[in-house]
């Protein structure tokens, strides 16, 4: 005997699919809830495929023979007339559904509206209580969609509603008996049955169990040593889309000296986890890229826990029970409640996220301008963003937390064990340094799409103090146009700062970061893709959003220095750029960094994340910026001072930096033959580095390392100096370069570096390099060359530009001309041709 049988009704149909509003009808076999049902003849097709009552004009009451024993009756049928929205009451009667047995007795049920049966299609908010739609939950395609439907889609799942049928599960209280028959007694609304289905075995025909974890292991390494795409599907009950679990949970993952910072991912497709909510009956089957690798009975696996139903896969079900957790994470010392951002996992590998958080953001695919905000994903893990407390799910036994406080705090990853009807739990951070104390306060310089809130949160997450959120253009989309204010955003302690402002771009000639603007610049972008509107005009440059940035009494910023490369040649001449930032570790960053240095312009150093996605946590690069003692801490006076120049670039070791006992930014004045410099270099790091270096002319001059990787290195030099310089620190892995890279999405090397400390000989400090120097005359005339020569203009006299000028290409190529007027000047006065 199968579990279930469908009946066929044809013999009794009296009505068709023009009973149904649209006229549409499924005919034949049906599988829902992977249960079966038949809708009409199973040998021919006629007109009659639905039994009709009430109203009249159709049957009042029938009798359908059963003639079988059945642990359950599942009953497809479908409320045609509804009187719910003028107030009728809930619960109308609408037939009586008795069940005969084959010794005389009988059970009555009610059949109720919005109870047992309801109205199709479902008006929402409208379920029935006790009936199930006849399509079951599920989940949205993974990986592609309609445009339209790509909010949805980050849902993952979408709730079921009746397309035909409800169906209502009859179990029967006394399955020893044989079943007669099911008579219909209509009470006058309008109804139709349109399948039956028995039910054989001693389940609920629907899901009533909660989801539960199951561990696929694929013991063909063939198989196991493919790229993720692992499917898995259960025909009575629903599964969560699979994710890979990582291949060493929990004695690797506590080892790791990255701890608090992510873990490489595993990209393979074994081990992996999925959910799975099933009735006892359920056929769990595990595909990879489509094709079938095996399948299991549901009561099977619960029951032995681990099953091999082939040679290609293996199912354990890990589910121990839970328990539901509040977290509280403090300051070891202060025993104060701290923000972080937090992540558990059980001793498989499986993430449990605090309610409310996403165990996996945005089902782990791209997050460019989507789910960015209060997750952060690190590779394998993604980590929430709490304010210190936290609560939801955590199984019982070990757990593995990782929990991190940016660069200032010693991470905390360690097992602990979650016992039956605990409730609680404390964890508590431990205080590495506090760069507050000395005054240095950090900032991330370059960050998009969060909300000013959302900022404040993952700031406090990360030690941070500043965050620079920078409304900007992507061809037709402008983002966070509704988070400015033209003022700072504090919060209640005064320890974070938000200022939503501006990042103006244009794809050729170069961004530009206006910090502190309390009018937005317009346009933000210029000329066309991927910056501005497609077919856009080329209507300003940098150089003039830098002038009105500067009117406004704003800091102009060169982000990801350099490129795009044409601009801030100019910026940097005429001295409209205040700093520059570093977005990576990479030789033609530093190289064009240490060439305008070299040429005699005095540019600090900043770090900034460029978080556009939910794989970048804010501040994972860093400003730390020293603001005198004398000075409070404000956005005006961490600008003011960030232009002055004592900063550090910081992507996790903490620097510290004196030359002759003066800090960074300082320009040292010796005399005219020069002199010795007592340089001092520290640095200290949550994580394990590799190299201190002192950088003099962009040239190497000491250097101390441990290529097993350290915590702390110093170091001391005396320096003799016969010429003007600069000289800064900097830090990272073996020679530097081969530094280990962090789990964000942009893989990011752990690094630090200072601005420069200026060394005059003999006057005023002054650098040039003829090279440099040329190398920004031809980037100048070549963006020259692109305002006449390619970019788009509308037609002379048609427009009204916003500068209001008469001549347009003019007030284009005007800064590069003051630019090159600068240099050309500077070569003059030094007697060098031009």
């Amino acid at each position: 005997m199968p579990d279930y049988r469908a009946l066929d009704l044809s013999r009794y149909a009296n009505g068709g699919a023009k009973l149904v509003p649209g006229g549409r009808l499924p005919l034949g076999p049906q599988s829902w809830h992977g249960l079966p049902f038949q809708i009409g003849s199973r040998s021919k097709r006629t007109g009659h495929s639905l039994i009709a009552f009430g109203g009249g004009s159709h049957a009042a009451r029938l009798e359908i023979p059963l003639k079988r024993s059945a642990t359950s009756v599942i009953v497809a049928h479908r409320l045609l007339d509804s009187k719910i929205d003028q107030g009728d009451p809930v619960g109308r009667l609408v037939a009586t559904y008795v069940f005969a047995y084959a010794d005389g007795s009988h059970v009555r049920a009610p059949v109720r509206e919005r109870f047992e049966i309801g109205i199709v299609p479902c008006p929402w908010g409208q379920l029935a209580f006790m009936a199930y739609p006849d399509h079951a939950d599920g989940l949205h395609a993974r990986h592609a969609g309609p445009w339209g439907h790509a909010g949805t889609r980050q849902t993952e799942t979408y709730g079921s509603s009746p397309q035909h049928f409800y169906l209502w599960p009859w179990r029967n209280p006394h399955p020893e008996k044989k079943l007669a028959s099911l008579t219909v007694e209509a009470a006058g609304p309008r109804f139709y049955i349109g399948a039956i289905t028995l039910g054989h075995i001693d389940e609920h025909p629907f899901v009533r169990q909660a989801k539960r974890e199951v561990k696929i292991v694929l013991p063909n390494k063939k198989d196991a040593d493919r790229a993720f795409a692992l499917e898995v599907e259960v025909d009575r009950g629903v599964a969560t889309y699979p994710y890979p679990l990582p291949r060493d949970p929990v004695q690797g993952f506590l080892n790791d000296a990255f701890k608090g910072w992510g873990e490489e991912p595993n990209a393979k497709a074994s081990p992996a986890y999925v959910e799975i909510a099933a009735t006892p009956s359920a056929t769990v089957t595990v595909k990879q890229d489509g094709k079938k690798l095996g399948a299991a009975k549901w009561r099977e696996l619960e029951k032995k826990k681990r099953v091999r139903p082939n040679k290609r896969v293996q199912l354990i079900l890990v589910d121990e029970g839970r328990n539901w957790v509040r977290t509280k994470v403090v300051d070891a010392d202060s025993g104060k409640s701290i923000p972080c951002r937090i992540h558990f996992r059980s001793k498989d590998g499986i993430p449990y996220a605090p309610h409310g958080h996403h165990a996996h953001v945005n089902s782990d695919q791209g997050t460019w301008h989507v789910d960015i905000g209060g997750d952060v994903r690190l590779g394998q893990i993604s980590y929430a963003y709490i304010d210190g407390t936290c609560e939801g799910w955590l199984p019982r036994g070990d757990v593995i937390v990782d929990v991190a406080r940016g660069f200032e705090y010693e991470p905390l990853r360690e097992k602990i064990e979650i016992k039956p009807g605990q409730t609680e739990l404390v964890l508590k951070l431990k205080r590495f340094a506090d760069l507050n104390k000395a005054r240095y306060f950090s900032g991330d310089t370059h960050v998009h799409f969060l909300s000013t809130q959302g900022a404040h949160l993952e700031a406090a997450g990360e030690g941070l103090n500043v965050v620079n959120l920078l409304l900007s253009q992507w061809g037709h989309l402008f983002t966070n146009t509704e988070e400015f204010t033209g003022r700072p955003s504090v919060d209640h302690g005064g320890e974070t700062i938000v200022y939503a402002t501006q990042e103006n771009r244009q794809h050729l000639l170069g961004h530009l970061t206006l910090l502190g603007l309390k009018e937005q610049v317009m346009p933000w972008c210029s000329d066309g893709p991927g910056e501005a509107e497609l077919g856009g005009n080329l209507e300003t440059t940098l150089s003039r959003w830098a002038d009105a940035c500067h009117a406004q009494g704003g800091t102009v910023i060169i982000p990801h220095i350099p490129n795009p490369n044409c601009e801030p040649a100019a910026l940097i001449a005429t001295g409209r750029a205040d700093a520059a930032e570093f977005l990576r570790q990479d030789p033609y960053g530093h190289l064009e960094y240490y060439r305008y240095l070299n040429c005699g312009y005095k540019l600090p150093l900043v770090g900034g994340t460029d978080k556009m996605s939910a794989d970048v946590p804010v501040g994972i690069y860093r400003t730390y910026v020293h603001i005198p003692d004398d000075q409070p801490f404000n956005y005006e006076t961490w600008c003011r001072a960030l232009r002055g120049g004592n900063t550090f670039h910081s992507g996790g070791p903490l620097l510290a930096f004196t030359a002759n006992g003066q800090p960074i930014g300082s320009t040292i004045r010796l005399p005219g033959n020069g002199g010795t410099v007592e340089v001092e270099a520290s640095a200290r790091s949550i994580l394990p580095f590799q190299s201190l270096e002192l950088v003099l002319n962009g040239e190497v001059v000491a250097r101390t390392e441990d290529f097993k990787g350290v915590r702390s290195l110093t170091l001391r030099e005396r320096l003799k100096v016969d010429r003007h310089c600069w000289i800064a620190a900097r830090c990272a892995g073996p020679n530097y370069w081969e530094s280990r890279k962090h789990h964000d999405g942009w893989k990011r090397k752990l690094m630090a570096h200072t601005s420069p400390i200026y060394l005059a000989v003999g006057g005023e400090w002054w650098m040039f390099d003829q090279g440099a120097a040329n190398y920004m005359l031809t980037l100048l005339k070549g963006g020259i060359d692109y305002i006449h020569e390619r970019s788009r203009q509308h037609e002379p006299g048609t427009v009204t530009h916003h500068h209001h000028r008469d001549d347009h290409l003019k007030f284009l190529e005007e800064p590069f001309r003051q630019a090159i007027d600068a240099i050309h000047k500077r070569m003059h006065a030094l007697g060098i041709p031009h």
